[in-house]
């Protein structure tokens, strides 16, 4: 196994850049960087017959992956993780195919950790001795952990209400932890300032090329899961967008390399109704979004007000056919519910959002009953036990109070 990475390439203006060396966006316009490979050599290496004896992780598909030497890789066992069938959900909400990419049994409890992975051993490998970057809470927590493991010094930028789990785990994983008034995007700004001046390497959203590689795994896996096809429908809760912009970039090399055919799965963006930047470009028909004014949600995966890669994302959705959608944060937490009652699954406010807006979707036609539709479930809901109402009854075993009374029996 060995990466067949060949240069960098601007989404913009088409510039292209030697692969290794440390760089974050395009040097000539500021856009997000691909990898870019040699697909023709990665496909006569990464046959279906050559993955079916590979372990099952992320970095099964090294082949399409950038770190060259296997010593720079640091890993957590990251990817591999579940397409679990949703038959009580999906008879609720009205689908006959529904399922969930179960992302929170990632290493940090997200998603993110196939970014970081990938984003931290990459930047490992070019000689990065810290990193940085600004976080609502699941990435900083992941960057943190790798850079760990990798030896690097951390340092996290969030804001100040990240839910305090997150804030522990970056703390407990030894990085220098800055607590932010204000939003991601503050954070950010503190990032490129502190990147410039101590050198520290920003792996921020889509600024520097890898973590979308890491991401784009999904995709990856995904498709071998469905034994090499592509879903009707992919519903993913969109912040920064990274997944959408990963997947779209994995079907198409998964193309080239001759692994799937020229069918798409309908990309769907689901935003917070008080942070939806992505949705409102989309209905306005614009291929990049305004900033968001005070954004604010329970979800702080999808409380990010502006995204470098907003064209990218937005290509994607229209170019397969998807839409975009908000749901409020009371939708949200009836997801959330969903989940956990109906498939025992205990999952963050993002992934009760997908849910919410699958629902939303069936009931407006955009889906069919018979459509193999796919819900992203990105993290845990372990770190936001802070919005399950805590109403407890209690009572005291030596009180003649009967269990009756606390007890109702369905």
């Amino acid at each position: 196994m060995q990466s067949f990475l060949t240069h960098l390439q601007c989404t913009a203006c088409g510039t292209t850049y030697p692969a290794d060396q440390l760089i974050t966006t395009c040097p000539a316009c500021g856009k997000v960087l691909y990898a870019r490979y040699d697909l023709a050599g990665a496909g006569a290496a990464m046959t279906r017959e050559a993955l079916a004896s590979r372990p099952w992780d992320l970095w099964r598909y090294r082949e399409v992956l950038p770190v060259r030497d296997t010593d720079n890789i640091v890993s957590l066992g990251e990817g591999g993780t579940p397409l679990l069938p949703a038959p009580d959900l999906g008879r609720k909400l009205g689908l006959d195919r529904l399922s969930i990419k179960e992302e929170s049994q990632n290493p940090t409890g997200s998603f993110k950790a196939r970014g970081l992975c990938v984003a931290v051993s990459r930047a490992k490998e070019l000689g990065a001795t810290a990193v940085a970057i600004p976080s609502a809470g699941n990435a900083a927590a992941a960057m943190a952990a790798y850079a760990a493991r990798a030896g690097l010094d951390a340092y996290v930028f969030m804001p100040a209400d990240t839910p305090e789990v997150m804030k522990a785990e970056c703390r407990a994983y030894g990085a220098t932890t800055v607590l932010v008034k204000g939003l991601i995007n503050d954070a950010g700004k503190l990032v490129r300032e502190g990147g410039a001046t101590y050198g520290w390497f920003d792996v921020s959203t889509l600024k520097e090329p890898y973590r979308a590689e890491g991401k784009k795994t999904m995709g990856l896996e995904l498709a071998e899961q469905l034994g090499w096809r592509v879903p009707d429908a992919i519903i993913y809760p969109t912040g920064g967008g990274t997944g959408i912009v990963g997947m779209w970039k994995a079907f198409d090399e998964l193309e080239t390399i001759g692994l799937l055919d020229s069918r798409r799965p309908r990309l769907v963006v689901v935003q917070a109704e008080r942070c939806a930047p992505i949705v409102r470009a989309f209905n306005d028909g614009k291929r990049h979004a305004e900033p968001w004014v005070d954004a604010e949600t329970i979800a702080p995966g999808m409380r990010v007000p502006v995204a470098i890669g907003d064209y990218l994302i937005l290509d994607a959705v229209r170019e397969s056919g998807g839409t975009a959608l908000t749901v409020t944060d009371e939708e949200m937490l009836h997801g959330v519910h969903q989940l956990a009652t109906l498939e025992g699954l205990f999952l963050s406010p993002e992934a009760g959002a997908a849910v919410a807006a699958t629902g939303k979707l069936r009931e407006s036609g955009f889906l069919r009953p018979e459509d193999k539709v796919v819900v992203f479930t990105t993290g845990t809901g372990l770190k936001h036990t802070d919005v399950i109402p805590g109403d407890y009854p209690v009572i005291d075993p030596g009180s003649p109070e009967s269990l009756a009374s606390v007890i109702s029996v369905r």
